[in-house]
């Protein structure tokens, strides 16, 4: 006998990325970063005593949200924390969408992260997808449409995953200003760090708009991928309303003090992403001269349509993880002949493209 829910049976269960355990595979296929965090953030993860797990943790994260606050040029008050950006997605659909008798659902556009749609039907709200277009932007009817429907909460990966394309303020404006009044605009931030700019001019109290939350992460730009540690900003009001929703002390005190150590050190986060930044575009080059068609990216991957004569990106997939390496190959429309690769360092990509002149069985150009 089945006791769930029938949403949760038809529910398809989200897919990450390969995290293999032997620790020698290079891991190009989920984004992190290829640099460890700041020292700062082991001496704070090494001050925490007994004493300090034996204690519930500062249960809003005070701490960590006057740091970003500071960081992003906000007041705390716009500052929220979480266990991960997923728990953000997770609350915003709580508490802004409605299932009940088909009520307000979600908007998004594809191909995007696919959680969206997993978290949604957990939620048992609905989705309304909008293809994107050719060159994966947002089309430009979208914001008249999302100002005719009943639309709790629309998702807006910037920059685009997997594209790496970057929306302009302007478009992000539009959408925002078409659901005022009616539905929030979740810009999702997640490689806003290997970005020219970021939407944190729609949080200004200048911008007239009340319905914009931001997410960010620590994951990508912070190399804290393992301390599971995010956090939303957004109008105070919407703040207050994801606060009444969050679970009780839902980030710890470890994840607390090191991402604190982390948002503080500005400059050695800077420093890597410059580096990340700098890898990107000669890995963008290496590839383009050896066929593939890579477009520009705004975040720590480029997305690689493989060359037209020669082995198919599945393939390319399997040898490269038959050969250590792991890339992201995703078995859906407009994505089947295109590898997202993650910016590794110099030598992890070196490798990389080494093992694909063996796979390819091409010079360089």
């Amino acid at each position: 006998m089945a006791y769930e829910r029938p949403n949760i049976t038809a529910l398809s269960a989200y897919v990450s990325g390969e995290q293999p355990a032997d620790g020698r595979t290079i891991k190009l296929n989920t984004n992190e970063s290829p640099y460890p965090p700041a020292p700062k953030v082991l001496e704070a993860i090494a001050t925490i005593t007994g004493e300090s797990l034996r204690r519930y943790p500062p249960p809003t994260a005070a701490g960590f949200r006057a740091a970003a606050a500071q960081v992003h040029g906000l007041d705390a008050s716009q500052v929220f924390a979480t266990n991960a950006g997923d728990e953000l997605l997770r609350l915003v659909l709580t508490v802004f969408t409605d299932p009940d008798k088909g009520g307000r659902g979600i908007a998004i556009t594809e191909p995007t992260y696919s959680l969206y749609r997993v978290l949604a039907g957990i939620h048992g709200a609905s989705v309304t997808a909008t293809p994107l277009d050719e060159e994966f932007s947002i089309p430009s009817t979208w914001a008249t449409t999302l100002a005719g429907s009943d639309v709790g909460v629309a998702f807006v990966v910037n920059p685009h995953a997997p594209s790496g394309r970057l929306e302009s303020l302007d478009t992000l404006r539009g959408i925002a200003e078409a659901l005022r009044g009616r539905g929030v605009l979740l810009i999702d931030e997640a490689y806003v760090d290997f970005a020219e700019q970021s939407a944190l001019p729609l949080l200004t109290p200048d911008s007239g708009l009340d319905n914009v939350l931001i997410l960010r992460t620590l994951s990508k730009g912070y190399g804290l991928a393992g301390l599971r540690f995010g956090y939303g900003l957004g109008h105070p009001d919407l703040i207050a309303s994801l606060d009444k929703a969050r679970d009780s002390f839902n980030t710890d005190v470890i994840a607390q003090a090191a991402a604190e150590a982390a948002i503080r050190d500005q400059a050695d986060a800077r420093e890597k992403w410059s580096l990340i930044v700098r890898d990107r575009a000669l890995l963008r080059d290496a590839l383009r001269a050896r066929g593939f068609v890579v477009p520009e990216t705004q975040t720590n991957f480029v997305l690689a349509t493989v060359p037209p004569a020669g082995p198919d990106a599945r393939s390319i997939y399997e040898d490269l993880k038959a050969a250590g390496i792991l890339v992201r190959y995703f078995d859906q429309d407009r994505l089947r002949d295109k590898l997202r690769i993650t910016v590794g360092t110099p030598e992890q990509n070196n490798t990389l493209l080494a093992a694909l002149d063996r796979i390819l069985k091409t010079e360089k150009v």
